[in-house]
């Protein structure tokens, strides 16, 4: 996900980003790379390249693969971004002048994101943050 340019700057990709979120959104839902291909009238080899990043995927594409598996593209743009915002903040000291090695994910304890805003207990659901 993250490539290395010299020994002091890392660069996300986003197109290895989008891959790996379109590959976890078919493998999630057990459907084969020669499935969603056909679906999406794309060659399946160029699908591969896309999921493990080396492909840049064009908005038609994109919105082609979306459609055959079944997802809103602002659900696959909204997880790439969550998933750019922790890359970069990874990247960030958590404060100025801090060490290198302390990051925000050292200071700040992981928890699983639910799968559906049916999975939120109690209050913290609120019904009208959720897209139509």
């Amino acid at each position: 996900m993250v490539r290395t340019m010299g020994r002091e700057r890392a660069m996300v990709l986003l197109r290895q980003l989008l891959g790996d979120v379109l590959r976890q959104l078919r493998l999630r839902q057990g459907r084969t790379l020669r499935e969603v291909s056909a679906a999406a009238r794309v060659s399946l080899g160029y699908l591969s390249e896309v999921e493990r990043g080396q492909k840049e995927a064009s908005s038609e594409l994109l919105a082609a693969i979306c459609k055959a598996l079944g997802v809103p593209l602002s659900h696959v743009l909204r997880e790439v971004s969550d998933l750019l915002a922790l890359a970069e903040l990874q990247a960030e000291p958590v404060m100025a002048g801090a060490p290198q090695r302390e990051r925000i994910s050292e200071t700040i304890p992981a928890s699983p994101v639910p799968d559906s805003p049916e999975a939120i207990a109690g209050d913290a659901f609120r019904g009208d943050m959720v897209a139509a």
